[in-house]
């Protein structure tokens, strides 16, 4: 794993091929990594589905609401809530759709992120400016890279647990 330099601002992802390391980025879009911390303090993302994963794209996670595999877990309704906590406005900048970088995910409207997130498996300029970027994988990409595909996967994958590396 990667040295974590900033453990208040880096997420430890828990998936079943192993642990994925996130560097936040506070200094760019501040209520997109307070939300994250919250939601991964709270423990609402632990269980959540990797709903919508594209081969050569991303693959889209944080469903909260729908999105836990545990109970009454239902795929076709993952990837359509968020948390209670109301919308994240746009916090567009400069910074790139690249390859392990974390994007908001959301609806047209662009003040409407809320607990989804994706993860790009490659460089995705075409989102540049239009999804906010908050933050880029430091270790683990591999275990991204191996989870399962679909729109949604017939077995989906799911984060187990994510923390904010403080607590950890």
């Amino acid at each position: 794993m990667a040295e974590i330099k900033d453990p208040e601002n880096t997420i430890l992802m828990e998936l079943t091929g192993g642990t994925v390391a996130i560097q936040l980025l506070p200094e760019i879009a501040p209520k997109h990594v307070a939300r994250m911390k919250e939601l991964a303090r709270a423990g609402k993302y632990d269980n959540v589905a990797f709903h919508r994963v594209i081969p050569g794209f991303m693959a889209q996670t944080g469903d909260v609401e729908h999105g836990n595999m545990e109970g009454d877990f239902n795929i076709r309704a993952a990837g359509t809530g968020g948390s209670d906590l109301g919308n994240v406005p746009a916090e567009f900048s400069k910074i790139p759709h690249a390859r392990g970088s974390l994007g908001a995910a959301r609806s047209a409207n662009p003040d409407s992120a809320n607990s989804q997130f994706f993860i790009n498996f490659k460089d995705n300029d075409f989102l540049n400016g239009q999804y906010t970027v908050y933050g880029q994988v430091i270790s683990g990409m591999a275990h991204v890279d191996a989870l399962a595909v679909g729109e949604p996967p017939a077995a989906p994958d799911r984060m187990i647990s994510v923390k904010v590396a403080a607590d950890a």
